[in-house]
């Protein structure tokens, strides 16, 4: 699957927060985020208009390997 070109910052967050991920706190442009559950796992959003490919194929992947999940799910929800 391709990955989408344009996403923002905020759109991708809107994403992990529906996966469970809360604000922790912001420092400059990046939030970083948090899941809780077991396993724990931290992860921080440059909050630009366009995030570039290859920063949100690493946020995707860590996620999808953290929770379980598909990389190609995550595109989905985008």
């Amino acid at each position: 699957m391709k990955f989408p070109r344009g996403v923002s910052g905020e759109r991708l967050v809107r994403v992990l927060k529906s996966l469970g991920y809360e604000e922790v706190r912001q420092r400059g442009s990046h939030l970083r985020l948090q899941h809780v559950g077991p396993p724990r796992h931290s992860v921080s959003v440059p909050m630009h208009d366009q995030l570039r490919t290859g920063t949100l194929h690493a946020i995707l992947s860590d996620v999808a390997r953290m929770r379980s999940i598909s990389i190609e799910t995550l595109i989905g929800q985008l």
